[in-house]
């Protein structure tokens, strides 16, 4: 297989009752929406990432409707937290077939590691010891394997001071890892609800937007921003190459 087709979904912040609002939005609406369009397009899936906040302070139900909804994909699902999912219900309530919470999958010549950055009781990140040798150990036994690495905070500064007082706390730590491994192609996270490119020593850095609201880039201060859900897709070249892009639904 020449080319993988990834799709990357975030924050999607649904309610244990479906007529849940984020502000103004209905999310479960917002991601049925989303799905509708990404399966429109008739495209094979090879894998959904899905880089946390499925709920927003939502439960059992909550969850278990993100993941009826994600399976309408008919691709396999790979779920990590978010600063707003409850851990101790997180795997639980997730388990179910073709769905599989953090660890790490090869796809072709691709390796994807999934991060826990979520920190108790904080909205910022944090990589446990435990996560970064977790990410070391599967770098260092698939040295031939182009590598994603997903998580929910951001490691770098998108610009916006009050969405950056809630980054990852340890940043240099995961880099040190990245540094050490040349087979790391780009790093993904969610959390901040908008697009987001850079990229640092070769590596792709991105964020991609959520499938209900959105947040102003560039701001000092939490603003809203008009445009509408969204979801990066990826095409993971054999090369190593990883040609992405954003989509919005139509406003």
């Amino acid at each position: 297989m020449s080319v993988l087709r990834f799709i990357q979904l975030s924050d999607t912040h649904l309610f244990d009752s479906p007529d849940g609002e984020l502000y103004g939005i209905n999310t479960a609406q917002s991601l049925a929406a989303v799905i509708t369009s990404i399966r429109g397009s008739r495209e094979h899936i090879d894998a959904v990432l899905v880089t946390g906040d499925l709920t927003h302070d939502g439960g059992t139900p909550a969850f278990r409707r993100v993941a009826q909804q994600l399976s309408e994909l008919n691709a396999p699902v790979y779920l990590l937290p978010g600063n707003h999912d409850d851990p101790s219900l997180f795997s639980c309530a997730l388990k179910r077939p073709g769905f599989q919470t953090c660890g790490s999958f090869i796809k072709g010549n691709w390796q994807v590691v999934l991060l826990d950055s979520t920190a108790p009781g904080a909205v910022h990140g944090h990589l446990r010891s435990t996560e970064l040798a977790r990410l070391e150990k599967a770098l260092a036994e698939t040295p031939n394997r182009h590598t994603l690495i997903c998580l929910h905070q951001q490691p770098v500064s998108v610009g916006s001071a009050w969405l950056d007082r809630h980054m990852l706390d340890n940043t240099d730590a995961l880099f040190e890892v990245v540094d050490r491994h040349p087979q790391v192609r780009g790093v993904l996270w969610g959390h901040v609800h908008q697009i987001f490119e850079q990229s640092r020593n070769h590596v792709q850095l991105l964020a991609c937007p959520s499938t209900c609201t959105q947040f102003k880039p560039n701001c000092a201060a939490f603003t809203l921003d008009d445009k509408a859900s969204g979801w990066r897709w990826l095409n993971l070249c054999k090369d190593g190459w990883v040609n992405t892009g954003v989509e919005y639904l139509a406003p």
